[in-house]
């Protein structure tokens, strides 16, 4: 095991708090820049799909329309790496996503967070992009019975997310959360399922989880939250 002593996961609010309707911007999302390269995230109102890759800072929105962000934009959720490295598996032949998910499990401590980076060629990649809400904001499951979502085929891209332990269920979704966006930056979204021709994954799992929480949201800080009905509430919507 290869873990940098310093390394860590920076996240802005939790995916629990965006599953209990929590939508609000509450921190620009370029300030997440400071804390790293690589990540994931949505915009105020569950507005989209973010990708972080290398430094910018790329959003679909339940269009499939994909345009790099100024950073000035405002996000409940959102979560970063500054991305190194510590294993790299290749991944010559065909696997669907299960298989992939399967060799990156033998590869990472169920007790770690890690972040994943996977580019290759992909046969078939299928997306969900949630669409922007208005306040009073509904609860995200119910966003997700009539989200958009889209399929490509033949497609060369990048996978990038997270795997979170079990143990932090409720500030981020337990298992792998990833998202994806194509080398041409035209097709992005939230991974459903996909189907790997060839390509090579790196893995970064991080010695620190840092959670910041939306200090100036009265919304937040006042809401009781259903801790149980989150966690199922998250394992629907992802």
């Amino acid at each position: 095991m290869n873990v940098k002593s310093k390394s860590y996961l920076y996240q802005h609010g939790t995916l629990g708090g965006l599953m209990e309707d929590l939508m609000d911007g509450t921190e620009q999302i370029g300030k997440m820049l400071a804390y790293g390269d690589t990540g994931i995230g949505t915009l105020a109102g569950s507005n989209g799909e973010i990708i972080f890759l290398e430094g910018v800072i790329y959003h679909v929105d339940e269009t499939g329309q994909v345009k790099q962000l100024t950073g000035t934009e405002t996000t409940p959720y959102a979560a970063v790496v500054d991305f190194e490295a510590t294993d790299e598996l290749a991944f010559d032949t065909e696997a669907t996503n299960e298989e992939v998910k399967g060799r990156l499990l033998a590869t990472i401590s169920p007790n770690l967070f890690a972040a994943i980076k996977l580019h290759g060629m992909f046969d078939t990649m299928h997306v969900r992009v949630a669409p922007k809400q208005e306040k009073p904001y509904p609860k995200f499951v119910e966003i997700i019975q009539n989200q958009p979502e889209f399929t490509a085929t033949e497609i060369a891209g990048t996978i990038v997310g997270f795997f979170t332990p079990k143990l932090f269920h409720g500030a981020a979704a337990a298992g792998f959360h990833l998202h994806f966006i194509s080398d041409d930056h035209q097709f992005a979204g939230h991974v459903l399922d996909f189907s790997l021709i060839s390509g090579e994954a790196e893995v970064m799992e991080v010695a620190e989880f840092r959670q910041h929480f939306p200090i100036e949201n009265a919304e937040f800080l006042q809401r009781e939250i259903d801790v149980e009905k989150i966690a199922r509430d998250i394992e629907e919507a992802e």
